[in-house]
């Protein structure tokens, strides 16, 4: 009887089949980095990009690649990271597959924070708004954390509801301020839209070190909170410390939507979807998913903003986008969990 060799082959190891669909991933979002520089009201060929991004120049093209296309995509890089792993750990935190960063109460507390500062304080500048969202969203986190919590244990399900009170009431106070002061509105209207448009590298400067140590963090984070995914009790056990875990997830959940957040303003959906998308490639395991998340974040945040320049002769801001991409997908995932037998 004879073996053909390809049923004489060893079938590739899961590891190795997820490291190549990783850089798959890495390849998908290098093209769409190139795109988003090339891409606008006015294409630009990749060979003006790149001897733009190596020699600069002060001719047309340059310029816009240089002041306009490149701090914008850096920012989807970043923010795009940022929400997409803050959407994994509040996700593996609160053990419900339908959470995400607007979930935990830090966006309202940001944005609260920052209309607190406009309003009342006078602020005016990128370190004032980083400074302000930064705080409002350690503030709202803390303060979810601490209700949330019954003695030593985090309870899932009174996390999120915790989540929810205050983030409706900040978002409420919020409303009523605004509505109050209109040089507060006219001035925040724009970053309340959610958008990459920043036309320079100083905010990306301040907010850059806040989402990469955020982003660290999470990435530290991944087996503690495999263990924890397990059970409290199961954690400790095996040598773990729950509220440690818990306390620097939430440290880095804000660290991530804090940054994000101050420079873009509030964006929805990308928390919610990608974290499913990257379980479906790289499994449970959150020393796969985060990875995955990481890189398929960027990927749906800066496509949304190609798509948001390109549908409108003036430009759809990206948050409008990821909200048309995003509510059919929470619908799909509500009626799936809600199917008997749907698991994320």
């Amino acid at each position: 009887m004879s073996i053909s060799l390809a049923a004489a082959r060893p079938a590739p190891s899961a590891a190795s089949r997820r490291l190549t669909l990783l850089l798959c991933c890495l390849a998908t979002l290098a093209l769409i980095v190139l795109l988003s520089l090339m891409l606008g009201a006015k294409p630009i060929p990749a060979a003006v990009v790149w001897r733009s991004l190596l020699h600069g120049g002060g001719d047309p093209d340059s310029v816009i690649v240089l002041q306009g296309r490149l701090p914008r995509t850096l920012l989807g890089l970043l923010a795009g990271a940022a929400l997409g792993l803050s959407g994994a750990l509040i996700q593996a935190l609160s053990r419900n597959p339908l959470a995400d960063p607007g979930v935990l109460g830090v966006n309202a507390g940001a944005s609260f924070a920052m209309v607190l500062g406009v309003a009342v304080w006078g602020v005016d500048s990128q370190l004032g708004y980083l400074g302000c969202a930064a705080a409002g969203a350690l503030g709202a986190t803390l303060l979810v954390y601490t209700v949330g919590a019954r003695g030593r244990r985090m309870d899932p399900l009174r996390f999120v509801l915790a989540g929810a009170a205050v983030s409706a009431v900040l978002m409420g106070l919020s409303t009523a301020i605004t509505l109050l002061d209109p040089l507060a509105f006219n001035q925040l209207r724009y970053w309340n839209a959610g958008t990459l448009d920043v036309r320079s590298m100083t905010p990306l400067a301040l907010a850059a070190p806040v989402m990469i140590a955020g982003m660290l963090l999470a990435l530290l984070l991944a087996r503690p909170l495999n263990t924890l995914g397990m059970g409290s009790d199961l954690a400790v056990s095996l040598g773990g410390r729950p509220l440690l875990i818990q306390a620097g997830a939430v440290l880095a959940i804000t660290l991530l939507c804090g940054g994000s957040t101050a420079v873009a303003g509030p964006i929805a959906f990308v928390g919610l979807m990608i974290p499913h998308l990257a379980r479906w490639l790289g499994g449970a395991d959150l020393r796969w998913a985060l990875p995955f998340t990481l890189l398929l974040a960027p990927m749906l945040l800066l496509g949304s903003d190609i798509v948001g320049r390109l549908l409108t002769p003036g430009e759809l801001r990206v948050s409008i986008v990821t909200a048309f991409i995003g509510a059919p997908a929470l619908i799909w995932l509500a009626r799936r969990h809600a199917a008997p037998g749907g698991r994320a």
